[in-house]
């Protein structure tokens, strides 16, 4: 598999799994661009609506950025947390040895 290919089915399965959070109303693309579009993979990384996955130089440690908005009934800060968790675990069994030096950031950007 390619390794473009590769990443942005990590993506995918990492935004699958962080939807599925209690708490997690959607996935939003952040600061930029209409919220739950698909986008293409930028320079450095793949993206769908909401999560980036990027591996500096090819082989360092993956980088994963999670945008979300958070259901009002629910603790921002547990719903995060929860995302954050989420996507460490689906990583680790997609990616065995290499999930554990990840950076995931989640970043929080409404309620609703």
């Amino acid at each position: 598999m390619h390794d473009r290919t590769a990443q942005t089915a990590l993506t995918e399965e990492i935004a699958r799994t962080v939807e599925r959070v209690p708490g997690v109303a959607f996935l939003s693309p952040g600061s930029a661009g209409p919220p739950r579009a698909a986008r293409p993979g930028g320079a450095g990384g793949a993206r769908t609506s909401g999560v980036r996955v990027s591996r500096p130089g090819g082989d360092g440690p993956w980088q994963v950025e999670v945008h979300l908005v958070v259901s009002h009934r629910e603790r921002t800060a547990d719903v995060a947390r929860a995302a954050g968790r989420a996507a460490r675990e689906r990583m680790a069994e997609l990616l065995p040895g290499q999930a554990a030096a990840a950076r995931v950031r989640v970043t929080v950007t409404g309620l609703v």
